[in-house]
């Protein structure tokens, strides 16, 4: 048994502690706002946080992650008002086209956010480093750039 805290809520899981938080989170737990997209941590569709640090769950073993806090695309736009900031900005930015993406996509986006001094302001150099590891089939990148930069305005 491997004890997971996933947004806030400390659960039992009997599987293997190989096995990805990917897997975890969507087959085990019924948590599929997490996505699969490349299965080795290139493309970014699986980001969640753990302890705050945005990571690809595709790739990391639930062994690595037991008793650390784990927080999914779930809980990222509900409780947080960093989240919420967000997800105001993804919607007044018209970001989503498929969608694929948008919950790594916005996993990413909050990290950074929330690792900025209060008040900074982040370039679009910032922005783009941030965001390089997440990749967007679609191709909305100025969309997503703008709505980091209205998240982290909003935020001040």
């Amino acid at each position: 048994m491997t004890t997971l805290n996933v947004n806030g809520r400390t659960q039992q899981v009997d599987i293997d502690p190989s096995t990805p938080v990917l897997w975890a989170l969507r087959d085990t737990l019924g948590l599929t706002g997490t996505k699969f997209g490349c299965g080795a941590a290139l493309c970014g569709a699986c980001t969640v946080h753990v302890d705050g640090q945005a990571i690809r769950s595709c790739v990391t073993p639930i062994a690595s992650v037991e008793g650390r806090n784990i927080t999914t695309i779930e809980s990222v736009t509900s409780d947080d008002p960093v989240g919420r900031a967000v997800r105001d900005a993804w919607i007044k930015h018209d970001v989503a086209q498929c969608g694929y993406c948008q919950s790594g996509q916005i996993m990413s986006a909050t990290a950074f956010l929330k690792s900025l001094p209060k008040g900074q302001q982040p370039s679009a150099a910032d922005i783009d480093s941030a965001m390089a590891g997440n990749v967007c089939r679609c191709g909305t990148y100025a969309r997503i750039r703008a709505a980091v930069a209205d998240a982290a305005k909003a935020l001040t």
